[in-house]
């Protein structure tokens, strides 16, 4: 990873989209705060659409969507996208049908409820209810937090069963499917943005293991400082990291992006042009 102030004009000015995480990327102790809001507003007046990428529930999908200023949503680790069409219409995708994830979903409910029994003071995440694909145990939102060393077993367990796990900084989510973050920030960048993430064109901001198939398919990834908790746990890493955590990390990564592009380009600014007469002068 290499501090956010190598980051270079030319990459800056590419870029024409970013995906992000929201729990400790956008928000700070469980809040969105003033800067990172205001950051998003910032990104978009300034031609560049802000998709978040979560694994919150479908439930919150919708009036994320709707009220804070991005292009669309992917939630449950990619299970459904939310977007707004032209019209204001709200427009969703699913990456199985409905019926039979709320199919698997039951199943691995069983699962997950037997796991909080073996491991007090876990539960089942708060948000729960709201979901339509996943579980999730809660180990560092509205208890503990406890240690990774827990979240990795939860994981494991999860695993043993068949189904995808992954840890992220206050859930370890799992569900049925072959899909996570990165197919379908893949198929919304190319249906609705007509962007690939290989080309440096789309970036993506994170904090946690579950943002790894992320920092692996763009070209161009950031972290806030506070992945700084999960040295040596990732496989890939994001290309640049900022110095603050949570939001105000997302604000730095923001700012110096938008300060990049909105600055001259390096070297000198005029080169000689030889005028009708012979002479030669400074183009304008």
């Amino acid at each position: 990873m290499q501090p956010l102030s190598e980051l270079p004009r030319t990459v800056a000015t590419g870029l024409r989209a970013i995906f992000c995480d929201i729990d400790d990327t956008l928000t700070t102790r469980g809040r969105l705060g003033a800067a990172a809001y205001e950051a998003l507003w910032r990104l978009r007046e300034a031609g560049l659409p802000v998709v978040p990428v979560t694994g919150r529930p479908a439930g919150w999908a919708d009036p994320i969507a709707r009220l804070w200023p991005v292009a669309g949503v992917v939630a449950e680790n990619g299970a459904v996208a939310f977007w707004l069409d032209e019209r204001g219409t709200m427009c969703r995708w699913y990456a199985r049908s409905p019926k039979e994830m709320k199919a698997d979903q039951a199943r691995l409910l069983e699962t997950a409820f037997r796991l909080v029994r073996e491991h007090p003071p876990c539960r089942i995440a708060a948000d729960q209810p709201f979901r339509i694909s996943d579980v999730a145990i809660d180990f560092a939102e509205e208890v503990g937090p406890l240690g990774l060393d827990v979240a990795d077993k939860l994981r494991e367990r999860f695993l043993e069963v068949g189904a995808q796990a992954k840890v992220s900084s206050i859930h370890v989510n799992a569900w049925f499917g072959e899909f996570d973050k990165g197919t379908a920030c893949e198929r919304f960048a190319r249906e609705r943005l007509g962007l690939a993430l290989d080309d440096g064109r789309a970036a993506y901001v994170g904090d946690s293991p579950n943002d790894e198939p992320l920092f692996a398919r763009f070209a161009l990834s950031f972290g806030v400082a506070n992945i700084a908790r999960f040295a040596g746990r990732l496989a890939r890493e994001p290309t640049y990291v900022a110095a603050h955590d949570g939001g105000e990390g997302f604000r730095e990564i923001a700012d110096r992006l938008l300060a990049l592009r909105a600055a001259p380009p390096a070297g000198p600014a005029t080169r000689a042009k030889r005028s009708p007469a012979g002479r030669r002068r400074a183009a304008p």
